[in-house]
């Protein structure tokens, strides 16, 4: 029989994309899985997983009143489909539902809306204390947006994404190069979940937040799918930018352990929707956590160059 690496790699290959995974269980006997899960990866919108934490961070400090509300003109947000920059007319909000606006359906506004109040180095700050030193985020989605204008000389965020979608032109743009854009390894994120549950990066309180707002995202295409199962938890947050899909998430089974895993993906073909390309995620997803979830299984690290 193959491994599950091998199954996970077949499936990538069988989606026409690279991937890049890697999987561990919530608990303290270390068992993880990998699949290219040290190389660094784009991180797309999973970059707002670690501003979210960061915000967290500093309630946790006192430093900001989660309560305090904020005005917010759409005209002048980051565009997007979801969120704020969906909508025509000013927002009053909460710092505290910006940030789960942020998660739950990625409001490309919001994120940027909370970069701009913390700053990013509260965010590097936060990944340094929890030890990931591969993980960096280069800015918030509008910063990304204006390089994809100048790079795909257009004219606006529209035609940038437009350009991206013409597979013949093969972009070679920053937002697919986790050398100058937010990145991380797989290993990292799944390193970073896993100490969210464990209660080891926020105040019980915090944490709480932070898993009731991942298990309420709304995107059911991608590790979601491979879960159909009543009782079955998915705390996530996707990531997508051209030809970049990702999602790292924890799924928790009824009286087991939570299972953290992280799915990158870059796509060879640069249509809008890819959806055989979201189902390899969530099948990549599910072949792991359930490599995991055997009863059998040792702790020791089972890897795939």
């Amino acid at each position: 029989m193959r491994s599950a690496a091998d199954r996970i790699r077949a499936v990538f290959a069988d989606a026409g994309c690279s991937g890049w995974l890697h999987a561990r269980r919530c608990s303290t006997d270390d068992v993880m899985l990998s699949v290219h899960g040290d190389e660094r990866v784009v991180l797309a919108s999973v970059y707002k997983l670690p501003l979210f934490l960061a915000f967290c961070a500093e309630v946790d400090a006192g430093r900001i009143d989660p309560a305090s509300e904020l005005r917010i003109d759409p005209s002048e947000c980051t565009p997007g489909s979801t969120g704020i920059a969906s909508m025509r007319d000013p927002v009053t909000m909460s710092r505290r539902d910006l940030a789960a606006s942020m998660m739950t359906v990625s409001d490309n506004a919001a994120a940027d809306v909370l970069l701009g109040e913390i700053g990013p180095v509260a965010v590097h700050d936060m990944l340094a204390r929890l030890g990931l030193e591969r993980t960096n985020i280069v800015g918030g989605t509008a910063d990304m947006y204006r390089r994809l204008v100048e790079e795909t000389d257009s004219r606006t965020t529209v035609e940038a994404f437009k350009a991206l979608t013409d597979s013949d032109a093969a972009w070679s743009v920053s937002a697919y190069d986790p050398a100058f854009t937010s990145a991380t390894t797989a290993e990292e994120m799944t390193r970073l979940l896993a100490a969210v549950w464990a209660g080891d990066a926020l105040s019980a309180e915090q944490t709480t937040f932070v898993k009731n707002v991942m298990r309420n995202q709304i995107w059911p295409h991608r590790i979601a799918a491979a879960f159909p199962y009543r009782g079955v938890s998915i705390a996530g947050k996707t990531g997508t930018i051209g030809i970049i899909r990702n999602e790292v998430a924890v799924v928790e089974f009824p009286g087991e352990h939570p299972v953290a895993v992280a799915v990158f993906t870059r796509a060879a073909r640069a249509e809008p929707a890819l959806p055989v390309v979201d189902a390899a995620i969530g099948e990549a997803a599910r072949i792991a956590v359930t490599e995991l979830r055997a009863p059998n299984m040792s702790s020791v690290e089972f890897s795939s160059a």
